[in-house]
């Protein structure tokens, strides 16, 4: 059952006051839940330093991103234990809410000064308010994300690729600015001999299972001009789901799947494109943020070999968002440590040594630091990225939502099932059913 308001008064109280919670601290333990890969590893160090100013000891729970979905949104709608504090995805924040499953922040971050004017407006709208555009609060801002690219930096510099590619296109080989470039840059590298090895163009995501292949499409979809409704709220999707530049965008990512990725890579996510992409097979690898600090201190891609890019354009600049808020769980025995972590990562000061540890902190102290943009090889166009970026349904039923975009993309770019236009016809028959059953239409 959510927290009742009462209960939450008295440990914002007990925070506001200073001196209960050291006691309470003295023999508390929290149990932290997100999923298994780098930027969690990092969040490990930054907390040693949570525990040595509290005392509260920090337990985490890693799940593989394969089986993340399935294991916590589980834990939650059981009413389970085991978390006190959720890294969960933007699109869970709209069940979260809705169903009683994360604690509501306001009052706590009246009581604390915490403020949402603090971090970046992109990341307080997906990872933290729900509904969308109000000022309702269930997460803090923890890992900003979206989806960017990376390029082998070593092979676009050599003077006979260049060359060549100069003489094929008539202009100077560069980091994909548009669709159409990242086309003929896949196109070129497409089964090119580089240092007596064959190469390929682009690692993208085509996974079926969960979520990846949605998370790829949308990379060409929303800079087409791709739309979930006509009007924000309305659920009116005709016209916008499958207008003609989503009709395009789709067409697109299909001919970059056909024309240009390595052979096999039909079931593809994060760590099928890292895999390619390290081991030499592509020129480019679409992925997001987080894992470029692992890209840029690999002793094989890293350093000078790699180059980073934000996603390219077509008729609009778009990202796909990635990232997550940070909540309390409502079923949670532990709560008031639980909103003292909350309160201690929200500090300037910790969230510039997340940054620093390899954590994508949105925090106006970090992002508008005038030395961030060359803080890393990839921090400016990480920037870039959210500023533009455009999030999937974040709906109480967002699973259902997926799963039907899965299928009807999936079909239509891996198993070459009828056109664009069908699929996506198709998408908004899918999600009006879903709509309708669920009451919004």
């Amino acid at each position: 059952m959510p927290m009742k308001a009462v209960g939450f008064a008295a440990i914002a109280a007990a925070l506001c006051a200073g001196t209960a919670l050291p006691a309470i601290a003295q023999d508390k333990e929290i149990t932290l839940c997100w999923a298994a890969w780098d930027p969690a590893n990092a969040l490990v160090e930054l907390s040693k330093d949570f525990t040595a100013q509290s005392g509260v000891k920090m337990n985490f729970e890693f799940v593989p991103w394969t089986s993340f979905a399935d294991r916590m949104l589980n834990e939650l709608n059981s009413g389970g234990k085991l978390c006190d504090l959720m890294i969960g995805d933007s699109q869970w924040i709209g069940g979260g809410a809705t169903y009683g499953h994360y604690v509501k922040l306001n009052d706590f971050f009246d009581a604390e000064g915490i403020s949402m004017d603090d971090f970046l407006p992109a990341a307080v709208d997906a990872y933290s308010a729900w509904p969308k555009g109000s000022d309702n609060y269930y997460a803090l801002p923890a890992m900003g994300d979206a989806v960017g690219w990376v390029y082998r930096k070593d092979w676009f510099e050599k003077p006979e690729i260049q060359a060549a590619f100069k003489e094929e296109y008539g202009r100077d080989l560069a980091p994909p600015k548009t669709w159409d470039e990242l086309l003929e840059v896949g196109k070129f590298f497409q089964g090119r001999e580089i240092d007596g090895e064959t190469r390929y163009g682009a690692a993208i995501y085509t996974e079926r299972g969960s979520e990846g292949i949605t998370m790829g499409v949308t990379n060409a979809l929303y800079p087409y001009g791709f739309k979930y409704e006509n009007e924000p709220g309305s659920y009116d999707m005709e016209g916008a789901v499958n207008s003609p530049e989503a009709v395009k965008g789709l067409e697109v990512y299909k001919a970059l799947y056909e024309c240009c990725t390595p052979p096999g890579h039909s079931d593809a996510y994060m760590t099928e494109d890292l895999d390619a992409y390290k081991s030499g097979q592509t020129a480019l690898q679409m992925n997001f943020f987080a894992f470029f600090p692992g890209i840029a201190k690999d002793p094989e891609v890293g350093g000078e070999t790699s180059g980073f890019f934000v996603n390219p354009s077509a008729n609009q600049a778009a990202s796909v968002l990635g990232g997550q808020g940070i909540s309390v769980v409502a079923y949670s025995d532990n709560k008031p440590e639980a909103l003292e972590y909350i309160k201690w990562f929200a500090q300037p000061e910790v969230q510039q040594k997340w940054w620093a540890l390899g954590g994508y902190a949105v925090h106006n102290a970090v992002v508008e630091d005038p030395n961030f943009p060359e803080s890393t090889p990839f921090a400016a166009q990480f920037l870039e990225a959210m500023s533009n970026v455009k999030d999937f349904w974040q709906e109480p039923i967002y699973a259902e939502l997926l799963q039907a975009m899965q299928k009807r993309v999936h079909d239509y770019v891996v198993a070459d099932q009828g056109t664009a236009q069908e699929a996506l016809d198709k998408l908004i028959e899918d999600w009006t059913i879903s709509f309708e059953d669920d009451g919004k239409l």
